[in-house]
């Protein structure tokens, strides 16, 4: 494209384009026209191609134009260049706005270099190119048409890649690089591109590797007077050596533009890796080999004549051997002429037939200039932005004929090979596992089996079944499960974590997955169980919203007798006070007046005694006790045989002057009854309770 016009072109009548305000054309091409304008709503000068109207008219023009500005929207890199908007002219004139970069291109620097760039800034330039090229070959996007002039800088003299109007997306219709068709400018074309075959990302890394070249040496790997000979010159000549200063990045430039792919970086990433182990050397004590280099030529110098004939008849042979191989191998450039095949209109391309044999037929026209023509597109993009769009609109698997499973499934129908496609499903799996887990977190297992049996589809027939997002999928599934269960837990409520488990049953896990949910479910305590986690033998107690854990049995004489050991603490009197047996026969919890064995039920110890004994053990065991309220009390198991003895409860009567004790006793009491809260009785006795924390929730 031009960068200059004439005054009268920069006079003639400029598009109108509502929001912008056009100043001047600024470039022109075979498709389009290049204006500097002005953005009004933010007072920015940005740089805005505009199709021309015959190309409107022609398929291949516009549909290389719709190609460049859906690539470089699908593309957000800081080193590609963005865009600013699209639309239409008011002329109906597709066009899109850039950012407007004044700083120039690569080319202008190169031949400003006078010999070739500074290593350094050329190491700069590569990480950002490799970087962006990299970003782009993730996302199934191959540019084809890396060149100087196509790596543009901008204020901050960063460099940004751009024009990407023949951009190849892999599955993209692939007739236009078939047998016999060329794509891209043949100075940076690499061997398998200049004879028309299938290019892949490699293609675009060969191309690095001659504008590196380019950048450090000041001119081109091969040079040529016309497009197809320095075509031949990449698909033929040796890897040319670099100058002594510059050896250090030989190996380098041996792998970057090898003639075979395969030879080649296999990817972006692994040519930066190969770019940062370059020496970092200025090519000054390169020099410091002259002498013995010098040593070496005079040395050859003194050889004699009978000698110097053995050279020269040495280099005579392998020059014929030379000649004789090339003349074998004149067809070696030549590409069969593919068969007529009927396209599709999404395959309709022009492109540059392959150069023909010099000795058949003369060349005419300029070649060079059908070497850049538009991409074709694949039917599956069509159905993946559709996808894209239900997906959105949470469009997963309904209605009919409008949701995101049917159009990807017509998608891999269309293009399995389409590169845009396992990232497209990647996305579908993804929302259909944020359904799933709302599903899931909601009850609906019936709408979340439809979820992952939808997304688990898809992914099988795109053969992504393997792949991280069916793999994410499982494991948020899992987790939503396992976090269903627990809230069962937190309740004590096995019946709702069974439920959880057998609808489970239908979201295709795993059977070890399967067994550590049931596992999970089972373990989940039922009222009258034990719970292990908790000392004192203390059982489930539930009664509609009321959950907590209660001693079995009430304190025995033993276990209190281990806390008053411990703690020094005096025994409460166990008569009235006006009584004249508490001086004569003084009773406590060790004398209470009968036989008790040490697994009976200690009494005569005061409602104080009892609240200081759930403190002493919930600071031993780390869980929290307390005594029950009455409620509480009337909901505590049986205590089994033997002498029946009341229980202190943490209700109050009287002003709380007074304390609750609660049961029958062998004394004949029933029901609750107000009691002195310092002094023991001898039919009353302990019975712990404790709040149920959520760790507690299994067995």
């Amino acid at each position: 494209m031009r960068n200059t016009l004439s005054d009268e072109s920069a006079k003639a009548s400029l598009p109108e384009i509502t929001g912008y305000t056009l100043l001047r054309a600024i470039g022109h091409g075979g498709m389009s026209t290049v204006y500097l304008g002005e953005q009004v709503s933010l007072s920015r000068q940005v740089a805005i191609k505009v199709m021309l109207p015959e190309a409107l008219a022609d398929e291949v023009s516009r549909r290389r134009f719709e190609n460049e500005a859906r690539t470089i929207a699908r593309l957000e890199h800081p080193h590609i260049v963005g865009i600013h908007d699209v639309g239409r002219t008011r002329d109906g004139l597709p066009y899109y706005s850039m950012p407007w970069l004044t700083r120039g291109h690569l080319g202008q620097r190169i031949a400003a270099s006078n010999g070739g760039m500074d290593q350094a800034r050329v190491r700069e330039i590569l990480h950002a190119l490799l970087s962006a090229l990299g970003y782009a070959h993730a996302r199934g996007t191959i540019h084809r048409d890396v060149k100087a002039e196509n790596v543009l800088f901008d204020e901050t003299e960063r460099p940004l890649l751009a024009d990407f109007g023949i951009a190849l997306r892999r599955g993209y219709g692939t007739r236009v690089t078939t047998a016999g068709l060329a794509v891209g400018s043949t100075a940076y074309m690499a061997p398998e591109q200049a004879r028309g075959e299938d290019v892949d990302h490699r293609a675009d890394l060969y191309a690095v590797g001659v504008l590196a070249w380019e950048m450090l040496t000041g001119k081109l790997p091969y040079e040529a007077g016309d497009a197809v000979s320095m075509a031949i010159m990449h698909v033929k000549d040796p890897i040319p050596r670099l100058p002594p200063r510059l050896r250090h990045w030989q190996r380098f430039f041996d792998r970057a533009l090898a003639k075979g792919p395969l030879k080649r970086f296999h990817d972006a990433a692994h040519m930066l890796a190969a770019l940062d182990r370059v020496p970092q050397r200025s090519g000054t004590h390169e020099m410091l080999a002259l002498p013995a280099l010098r040593e070496q030529v005079a040395r050859v110098g003194r050889m004699p004549l009978w000698a110097w004939l053995g050279v020269v008849l040495a280099v005579a042979a392998g020059i014929g051997l030379f000649l004789r191989q090339g003349s074998e191998g004149s067809d070696y450039f030549r590409v069969a002429k593919p068969p007529v095949v009927a396209m599709t209109d999404s395959e309709a391309t022009f492109a540059l037939p392959a150069p023909p044999d010099p000795a058949n037929q003369p060349l005419t026209g300029d070649p060079a200039g059908a070497l850049l023509r538009a991409a074709p597109t694949s039917n599956a993009e069509h159905w993946v932005a559709r996808a894209d769009a239900q997906i959105k609109r949470g469009r997963l698997g309904a209605p009919d004929n409008d949701n995101a499973r049917d159009s990807l499934l017509a998608a891999q129908h269309s293009d399995a090979s389409y590169a845009g496609l396992p990232t497209a499903v990647g996305r579908f799996v993804d929302a259909s596992a944020d359904a799933a887990v709302r599903s899931i977190r909601d009850g609906d297992d019936k709408q979340a089996a439809v979820r992952i049996g939808d997304a688990v589809k898809v992914a099988e027939a795109t053969r992504q079944a393997n792949g991280n997002a069916v793999a994410r999928l499982r494991k948020r599934v899992m987790q939503a499960l396992q976090a269903r269960i627990d809230a069962a837990a937190a309740a004590f409520d096995r019946e709702s974590a069974q439920r959880v488990v057998e609808g489970a049953r239908a979201y295709g896990l795993s059977r070890n997955q399967l067994q550590q949910l049931s596992a999970r479910a089972a373990g989940i305590p039922q009222p009258g169980e034990r719970l292990d986690k908790m000392a004192g033998d203390m059982v489930l107690v539930r009664n509609g919203s009321t959950v907590f854990a209660a001693a079995r049995r009430p304190v025995t004489r033993d276990e209190y007798a281990r806390f008053a050991s411990a703690t020094g603490r005096a025994p409460a009197r166990c008569r009235v006070s006006a009584s004249l047996l508490r001086v004569l026969a003084p009773r406590d919890w060790q004398s209470p007046g009968f036989e008790q064995s040490g697994n009976q039920p200690v009494v005569c110890v005061s409602w104080e005694d009892a609240n200081a004994y759930a403190h002493w053990l919930g600071q031993r065991n780390g869980h929290g006790y307390r005594l029950p309220q009455a409620r509480e009390a009337a909901l505590l198991p049986a205590a089994g045989a033997g002498r029946q003895v009341s229980e202190w409860n943490s209700d109050c009567s009287g002003n709380c002057s007074q304390r609750i004790g609660s049961g029958a006793s062998w004394r004949g009491g029933k029901g609750t009854r107000s009691l002195e809260p310092d002094r023991g009785y001898d039919d009353v006795g302990i019975r712990l309770v404790s709040d149920l924390p959520h760790a507690t929730a299994t067995r």
